[in-house]
């Protein structure tokens, strides 16, 4: 997996909605964070709520990568509850993005500031990351009543 201070790699992928979306046009936009899932992956239906939440701010971009198909992937959205921009990176690109980017496990997160360069790189259900990005973004991601581990692996 890419590290902390790499040069993210470029992409172009297909959205949601029929589109298509490159890094450069995201990071053009600010930084983002990359949320690379699979549908079926328990640890990532555990974060998602989380990072529905940390979409809610102006300062810090959330996009989900689904490796899963056009399908599945727009029935996990509303079964998490997921209004943030989902890209699709799956077997019909090669999982272009994922191999990019070098991703062996998921969930993976990814921050790429506005220069293109990752600031954050972890893999599965990090508590001090989400919780270090919702400082950053001004959102509180976990409640006093959340029941959440520190970690857990993807």
């Amino acid at each position: 997996m890419i590290a902390e201070g790499a040069a993210a790699p470029a992409f172009q992928l297909k959205t949601l909605n029929g589109g298509q979306e490159s890094l450069e046009s995201i990071t053009a936009r600010g930084p983002a964070l990359l949320v690379f899932f699979k549908i079926t992956c328990p640890t990532c239906q555990m974060t998602f709520p989380y990072l529905e939440r940390l979409s809610r701010n102006s300062k810090l971009q959330v996009f989900g990568i689904s490796q899963d198909d056009e399908e599945g992937t727009k029935e996990f959205n509303t079964a998490f509850g997921v209004t943030f921009p989902t890209l699709l990176d799956n077997r019909d690109n090669g999982y272009a993005a994922s191999n990019g980017f070098a991703i062996s496990y998921v969930p993976s997160l990814f921050v790429v500031e506005a220069d293109g360069i990752v600031s954050a790189a972890d893999e599965g259900f990090t508590k001090p990351l989400l919780e270090e990005l919702g400082v950053r973004a001004g959102v509180a991601v976990f409640q006093p009543t959340d029941k959440v581990p520190l970690f857990k692996p993807g």
